[in-house]
């Protein structure tokens, strides 16, 4: 096979979806039947676009995408120009009946500017902010921008029929508007041509195009266009950790200090499973949830702690631990915030005799609502898993604070540093 060419199988299921796997993921289907079900979902990147849905490895070089194809004929629009001729040929082919075609292909450009367009939902989702790991939060403003950016840079793989909900450039905009003063002062404080000018400039011309094709307008949409035509004088300094901290901090809540008091019968560290719960709740680290059991008399009870993350809301989240006893139905406690913690305790005695002196506890946070219930993945995977995220993050902070040529466009280029990640890097925080 020549250099730079990549096998890619097509297939078609009995009802009719059609698969492409290329690369590594082909390797994995042949291994596994489903490269989906290869690790915890944490560490894929998954991009809803016109009939099919992508999904790319964060962890290692994303390559082509694995794409399951639910409606062939919106597909098509965007297939040719992210797999090739050859691979949207075989899409055809199947959809017209054909179980299995296999061909070679070259990664495209439009497939680079999907997969960080892919890695940035998967920022927004999935980053590890954690003060006990040294992990920065990323501002959730530059990040949405530079996402609007991107989805309007890959709007190829989008159409109008509205069920696409990562087709959401203006959406974004309306959103994070706030941002694009402070993003402007950055760009015109730059120094040219640096590659960090070339992509803060880049990222607002296409913000400023996205809104002009989606008939936004207002006071800071206005001022990003007259700065992007060169009018008002340049910021003579802007410094991104100014321009983007955050200013919440921890705070009182209404949940009271634990009740401490009777005899230890056992304490552990519980499970932090980032799937369980929404981003911005518990910090990220892996033991953030810990435990204490306790006796009162002939009462059992247990005490819960667990780490929150900084933006987590004061009041109103319906937060809780799930605590399992000896391998029993679940027993759950409410959660208040207090300070830099999420506490609560229950009485466990109808779960936890007395008589029982060592007892198998397991404890973890959950969201009601949110949480999508049992994993495949064992818990030796996940905690993996976890650490293999933790590793890749701080090493694209690492680039972020030297980051490297971009090319043409920073758009099309996978490891180029996020401008969140690059301000987070300057942002003085206790991390």
């Amino acid at each position: 096979m020549a250099p730079g060419h990549v096998d890619v199988r097509v297939t078609r299921d009995a009802d009719g979806t059609i698969r492409i796997a290329a690369g590594p993921d082909l390797r994995r289907v042949e291994a596994y039947g489903d490269v989906v079900a290869v690790g915890p979902d944490f560490t894929r990147a998954v991009l809803d676009v016109a009939g099919a849905v992508l999904t790319w490895p964060v962890l290692g070089e994303p390559g082509l995408p694995w794409a399951e194809v639910h409606d062939a004929g919106r597909a098509q629009q965007w297939v040719w120009a992210l797999y090739g001729e050859r691979v949207a040929g075989a899409v055809h082919d199947c959809a017209a009946g054909q179980d299995d075609v296999r061909v070679t292909t070259e990664v495209t450009v439009l497939a680079g500017a999907a997969a960080r367009l892919g890695l940035c939902h998967w920022a927004g989702r999935w980053w590890p902010t954690s003060h006990q790991d040294g992990i920065p939060a990323l501002e959730p403003g530059l990040l949405g921008l530079e996402l609007a950016a991107l989805t309007h840079h890959c709007q190829q793989l989008f159409d109008d029929e509205g069920d696409q909900p990562d087709d959401c450039a203006a959406e974004l905009i309306e959103e994070h508007r706030a941002v694009i003063g402070p993003l402007i002062q950055w760009w015109r404080a730059t120094p040219v041509p640096t590659d960090l000018a070339r992509h803060l400039e880049s990222v607002l011309r296409l913000v400023d195009d996205a809104a002009d094709n989606a008939g936004l307008d207002g006071p800071a949409l206005r001022h990003l266009r007259s700065s992007l035509d060169g009018r008002g004088p340049a910021a003579a300094s802007a410094d991104p950790g100014t321009l983007f901290a955050r200013h919440g901090g921890y705070a009182l809540a209404a949940g009271e200090p634990l009740d401490t008091g009777g005899r230890v019968i056992a304490r552990g560290t519980g499970t932090n499973d980032w799937r369980r719960y929404p981003p911005g709740l518990v910090d990220a680290t892996e033991n953030a949830v810990s435990w204490t059991a306790r006796a009162l008399g002939a009462r059992r009870r247990i005490e819960v702690e667990a780490l929150a993350d900084p933006g987590a809301p004061v009041t109103g989240t319906p937060l809780v631990a799930e605590v399992h006893v000896n391998g029993g139905g679940p027993h759950r406690v409410p959660l208040a915030r207090r300070d830099d913690l999420w506490t609560g305790q229950s009485d466990l005695s109808p779960d936890l005799p007395a008589a029982v002196s060592a007892p198998r506890i397991e404890v973890g946070v959950l969201l009601p609502g949110f949480d999508p219930g049992p994993h495949s993945p064992g818990e030796a995977d996940g905690h993996a898993g976890r650490e293999a995220v933790r590793t890749l993050v701080r090493r694209r902070l690492v680039v972020a604070t030297r980051p490297p040529a971009y090319g043409v466009s920073p758009h099309d280029s996978y490891a180029a540093p996020f401008l969140a990640e690059t301000a987070a890097t300057a942002i003085e925080e206790d991390y």
